[in-house]
């Protein structure tokens, strides 16, 4: 089972939007299911990764684009992808990133199982559940 946060999903849902006709992906991270706030995430053992956060794409930069690898996010701290496949190919393809975990959405944007899911390296569709829960807090200290 894949977890991610309702709130992650729909800002992922967002930037593929605005992004739509082009493509979008950016790695996405995870927070342990009992550092989360709200009542989704008390159903899951609290050592669970759950997807909650991701890495603004930097659609000017040339060379975070080179055969789609994200260069500018270390590979340490995504322990997912997200992509958008606008036209509409819900599977991971040979033009994706591959991480342990790839979240895929076409259009029409929208979180049904036809239109988002996560898949393994591979290809495999994974069960996902979407909670309803929130990451901690965060803080810039400087």
């Amino acid at each position: 089972m894949v977890y991610i946060t309702r709130a992650l999903v729909d800002v992922l849902l967002d930037l593929a939007s605005d992004a739509d006709p082009d493509r979008v992906t950016t790695g996405v991270s995870v927070t342990p299911a009992g550092e989360l706030a709200g009542g989704g995430a008390g159903a899951i053992p609290p050592d669970t990764p759950v997807f909650t956060d991701f890495y603004l794409p930097d659609p000017g930069n040339a060379i975070n684009a080179v055969f789609g690898v994200d260069l500018s996010t270390p590979a340490r701290q995504a322990q997912g992808r997200f992509v958008s496949h606008p036209l509409r190919e819900l599977e991971v393809t040979k033009r994706d990133d591959l991480a342990q975990v790839v979240f895929v959405a076409v259009p029409p944007w929208t979180d049904d199982e036809d239109s988002f899911g996560a898949f393994d390296r591979s290809g495999n569709r994974k069960p996902l559940e979407i909670i309803d829960a929130e990451p901690p807090e965060q803080s810039l200290s400087g």
